[in-house]
């Protein structure tokens, strides 16, 4: 791609923007993973108690099945855990609980699963997260097999892999082009500055068996255009080189902007002011694999949390499930989220969140109403919200 056709910094507002929309217009599972804000609007619609009060424990916040995925730690060891924190408050753990159920039961709507598949998934949710706080969940072993194959891949990836992935060749350079795009000539004076400091130079040098006073240098750097409800917000991809000739390693780092999360919490807890500091908090103790790899910093006076991307580090894709997977998929990723927040309770505390959670059973379903009542609501609002925003925006040309 010639430099005439490279996207510039003034123009990614509108880029962005449009790409966002026929992103979230592709299916309707797409639609839910990209509409936090309205997700939260509409649970604040219901009448108060409708929902149990959890204890007041770090959450998600955002927690659809895409969020959730195999994660590398500083030891090398590979988890299935929670990947994206950005949302993530002190509040309600029923949250997580019905924003992971209802994202599981939009994807058996899209593999035309039978209707009553829905009923079956919930039962799977609620038992896969109580068996978790009874520190009973499944294991890798009790995964749907398209689960099982993601860790495999995870467990084999090297870095070879995530640079042919992301960077399309081993080269130590980001290829300018449809996902990376270039930097004003401010945007790379400050990412310098950002990588200079004590704090991210361990961060840098703290994987992979690094020398910790090795020279870190950064090699490149882009904006990068992806996910989906980020799209908009400051993200980018930084290539460094750490050590010198023959030990030289390299790095890629996810530089992303945090903003002020749309999950609400619980008054009265006390959360950190700073946005990346709250992200990186959370993700400590929601995802430990995770979130002891990740820092937090600010860049032109915007907060930022940084990670090293590792090749390990994997979304599950729910796409086509048949009816067996559909179940395992609900168990075993709801046992995931349950430990997230059981790690976070004492003993007596998961015992009286399990029991709270046992409430509202109907004889014809082994769920309770309460997560019945709000997935079924929210699966209505967003297949109405879902082929109006189709209406309105599918039928517009791709931006270049």
């Amino acid at each position: 791609m010639s430099s005439r056709k490279l996207l510039q910094p003034s123009d990614r507002a509108s880029v962005l923007t449009t790409r966002q929309t026929l992103k979230m217009a592709r299916s309707a599972h797409a639609f839910v993973r990209g509409s936090t804000v309205q997700f939260y609007e509409w649970l604040k619609a219901q009448k108060r108690g409708t929902l149990p009060e959890g204890p007041p424990v770090w959450i998600c916040g955002d927690c659809h099945a895409g969020n959730l995925g195999p994660v590398a730690g500083i030891d090398g060891r590979v988890a299935v855990q929670i990947r994206d924190l950005d949302q993530t408050v002190i509040g309600n753990p029923a949250h997580d609980i019905i924003r992971l159920a209802l994202s599981l039961a939009t994807a058996s709507r899209g593999s035309d699963l039978p209707g009553v598949t829905t009923a079956r998934i919930l039962e799977q949710v609620i038992e896969g997260y109580r068996a978790a706080l009874r520190q009973n969940a499944d294991t890798i072993d009790d995964a749907p097999q398209s689960i099982q194959v993601v860790v495999r891949k995870s467990i084999a990836r090297s870095w070879k892999h995530l640079a042919k992935e992301r960077l399309e060749d081993r080269k130590p350079t980001i290829p300018l082009g449809a996902r990376f795009w270039p930097l004003s000539e401010p945007e790379q004076k400050k990412i310098e500055q950002l990588f200079e400091s004590a704090s991210l130079h361990r961060l840098a040098t703290s994987l992979r068996s690094r020398e910790d006073d090795a020279p870190v240098e950064v090699l490149d750097a882009a904006y990068w255009m992806k996910g989906c409800s980020s799209l908009g917000l400051l993200r980018f991809a930084v290539l460094l080189g750490i050590g010198e000739g023959k030990r030289r390693d390299f790095a890629l780092m996810d530089v992303k902007e945090a903003v002020l999360a749309a999950a609400p919490r619980y008054a009265g807890e006390k959360m950190p002011k700073d946005n990346a500091v709250r992200v990186v908090e959370g993700a400590r103790h929601l995802s430990p694999q995770l979130g002891n790899r990740m820092m937090s910093g600010h860049l032109a006076r915007r907060p930022v949390f940084i990670r090293e991307l590792l090749p390990q580090d994997l979304k599950v894709e729910i796409s086509q499930l048949t009816i067996e997977e559909a179940m395992k998929a609900a168990s075993f990723l709801a046992g995931v989220v349950g430990k997230a927040h059981a790690r976070q309770m004492d003993k007596s505390t998961r015992a009286r969140w399990s029991k709270e959670l046992e409430r509202h059973r109907s004889k014809s379903l082994d769920a309770p109403s309460w997560l019945w009542t709000s997935v079924v609501s929210l699966i209505g609002k967003h297949e109405v919200a879902y082929l109006e925003h189709c209406r309105r925006y599918a039928s517009q040309p791709e931006a270049a």
